[in-house]
């Protein structure tokens, strides 16, 4: 299993909308500059984020994106289920139904679900709970708290200046 780059791409982008005054925003070309990333691509991620409800547009000439909601209502999960989409990472395909020791495959129903589909999906599930657990919020906390203060006021600046 690998996520694409595009989840990366959102988290250090997100990151930067955390602490936005309320009137502001910031457009794909800054956050592109900001993380040094393609502004193409990033048009391609936001859109997923957009539509997923985790982050929204201003149209305008000092339009540009916002949280659509607090950080700390923001999980990972969501951030990852926004770009990659909501389906299972382990796919079964009931090969099982095409043993050649299977008699009479019918006998496979949801009543008698495949085990090792069983065990990949609570071994995901349990991942996902894990990223559903922490929050942008949480990430900002972690992150921030290590920056100087000249950091966290260059930083504070250049907000303000978008």
């Amino acid at each position: 299993m690998q996520f694409s780059i595009g989840v990366e791409y959102a988290f250090h982008s997100l990151f930067y909308l955390i602490d936005l005054p309320e009137h502001k925003t910031i457009g794909i070309k800054e956050i592109a500059r900001l993380n040094g990333i393609t502004e193409s691509y990033l048009s391609k991620v936001f859109a997923k984020l957009r539509k997923a409800g985790i982050c929204r547009s201003i149209a305008g000439a000092n339009g540009g994106y916002k949280l659509a909601k607090k950080a700390e209502d923001i999980s990972f999960w969501d951030v990852i289920e926004a770009i990659e989409g909501a389906s299972w990472f382990f796919q079964c395909a009931e090969i099982r139904k095409k043993n050649i020791f299977v008699n009479d495959p019918s006998v496979f129903t949801d009543k008698c679900p495949c085990l090792i589909k069983v065990v990949m999906q609570e071994a995901e599930e349990l991942m996902r709970n894990q990223l559903r657990a922490k929050s942008l919020r949480w990430l900002h906390e972690q992150v921030h708290k290590d920056f100087s203060v000249e950091k966290k006021k260059t930083i504070a600046d250049w907000a303000k200046i978008l």
